[in-house]
């Protein structure tokens, strides 16, 4: 066992910065780099350390007003602006971001654990984002209805809806910050960002490009803080048109009832529970490949990563041979490390659940065919490390059966047929993803339109791709990003009627 593990095991990287800026960081507001209202900070730490890197403001209620009331003065003018100078301000952070990628992917790693590696790719995808939202912005259109009264005709537009709150999770910071901000800000409209409060420095380095980019003073604010105080006055501030919320299912709900009370408009990304299906018919040596990304990129944090996978009878041993020598060679450690392919947990109550999670299933019976533990040596001991874990013979009643798992571990199943297979995959509350893997035509488009799902990927790893719309069934969300309908989520259509004819009319009640 303890052989099989040290080929998991790379070192800690030895010459990185304990601190990530030189001067105290501050939020932006209304164009300033601020401290909290009652100088109060919070510290961050590097998951693979346990090291403190800096401290970050901690935002009170005070702090999160005044952003939005910099954000509502400021949207009648943003919101008035041409869409082509909107959209070549978005191409300019696009810009920015790309020749700071270097620096901002060390930061992000030191903040969140991921490899350096993945760090990068999310800072591509936030100028991706930009450039593809910077394009749209200037092919808006609206509509000329006819009406059966030919001296009648309607116009509809589309008009931004006003301020936005923005809540980033800490998996994706960076990406999922371009999933909000970009299409918000083409659209027209002012926001506010709430970061995680474990993963706040790189956002707040990108605020640094959004003012060098040249967005007026109060259309972007960066908030940080506690989300029972941040995130509750977004969600409650009357001024606050939108929440855009990505994170655990309860939150989500919580902040669905909190924006009731002033009708806000609401775009949830919750949990996902994502089934992947292996048919007898499938390629099998791309298949493991993919169920291995799929489960471990960001050491299994992420809202479509697969999270139970369902194996045909007839090629179960295969597969699960072939599954656990490439698990065998995913190398753990520092995210700095260009050798690390999974760096840690982000923190420390994340591992706990893992934790828990596996010991309920194998006191239920499951069976630990690799990992199931932390990582032994010095290099991981004031890290939030675990193996990459696979376990089989897990009961259906198993907390990891049934609940989001956001770790590296990884529940596999025997099916005998599809129809059993589609039935486990939609046995949960969530439906945010799922995958199938067959070369039969017939097989895959069965499982595409009966799986529970938001997104389902044929043969296919669950990548999401930005020009398509995003978001989930069930409980897994509300709403779509991405795409032109992630662009139509900060808008609000508007209907006006115009009489042309000119003429005196007895109107009459309609019965």
């Amino acid at each position: 066992m303890e052989d099989r593990d040290s080929q998991h095991l790379s070192p800690a990287c030895s010459d990185q910065l304990l601190r990530v800026s030189e001067e105290p960081v501050k939020m932006l507001i209304d164009g300033q780099w601020t401290e909290s209202e009652h100088s109060e900070t919070f510290p961050i730490k590097n998951p693979a350390t346990g090291e403190i890197i800096d401290t970050v403001p901690k935002g009170t209620r005070e702090d999160i007003r005044h952003a939005v009331d910099a954000a509502y003065d400021a949207f009648p003018k943003w919101s008035a602006t041409l869409a082509v100078e909107r959209a070549r301000l978005l191409f300019r952070l696009a810009i920015l971001m790309r020749e700071t990628q270097d620096e901002l992917s060390s930061t992000l790693t030191k903040e969140q654990g991921k490899p350096v590696s993945e760090s990068a790719g999310e800072l591509i995808r936030f100028a991706d984002l930009c450039e593809y939202y910077g394009g749209l912005a200037t092919k808006l259109r609206g509509a000329t209805q006819n009406i059966s009264n030919q001296s009648i005709y309607c116009d509809v537009l589309r008009q931004p809806v006003g301020v936005v709150g923005a809540i980033i999770p800490w998996n994706f910071p960076v990406s999922l910050f371009g999933f909000k901000l970009a299409p918000a800000l083409a659209a027209g409209n002012t926001v506010i960002v709430k970061p995680a409060s474990t993963t706040p420095l790189t956002d707040l380095k990108i605020g640094e490009l959004v003012d060098k980019a040249g967005i007026p003073k109060g259309v972007v604010n960066i908030v940080t803080g506690p989300g029972s105080v941040v995130g509750q006055e977004l969600s409650e501030n009357e001024k606050v048109r939108k929440i855009t919320f990505t994170g655990e299912t309860g939150t989500g709900k919580a902040i669905m009832e909190a924006c009731a009370k002033s009708v806000k408009r609401v775009t949830l990304e919750l949990g996902g529970s994502d089934p992947m299906i292996v048919c007898d018919d499938a390629d099998l040596e791309i298949a493991v490949e993919a169920a291995v990304w799929g489960r471990f990129r960001n050491c299994g944090q992420s809202c479509t990563a697969v999270k139970r996978l369902f194996i045909f009878k007839n090629v179960y041993d295969s597969f699960l041979k072939k599954l656990t020598e490439s698990v065998h060679r995913i190398k753990i450690g520092n995210g700095l490390d260009p050798a690390t392919l999974m760096g840690p947990l982000n923190n420390e109550s994340q591992r706990k659940e893992i934790e828990q999670q596996v010991e309920d299933a194998k006191q239920r019976g499951a069976e630990v065919i690799t990992g199931g533990e932390r990582p032994a040596g010095k290099d991981f001991e004031n890290g939030y490390f675990y193996l990459p874990t696979l376990l089989r013979n897990v009961a259906d009643g198993s907390a990891i059966a049934k609940e989001e798992c956001f770790g590296p571990v990884l529940p596999i199943f025997i099916i005998n047929s599809l129809n059993e297979g589609i039935e486990m995959a939609n046995s949960t509350t969530y439906g945010l993803g799922a995958s199938i893997w067959t070369t039969n035509l017939i097989t895959a488009r069965i499982a595409a339109e009966k799986l529970e799902a938001g997104t389902v990927w044929i043969n296919s790893p669950p990548i999401t791709r930005i020009e398509v719309p995003f978001g989930g069934f069930k409980q897994s969300g509300l709403g779509r990003e991405l795409g032109t309908e992630g662009l139509d989520a900060y808008l609000e259509p508007k209907t006006i009627q115009v009489d042309v004819s000119g003429k005196k009319k007895t109107w009459q009640f309609f019965r």
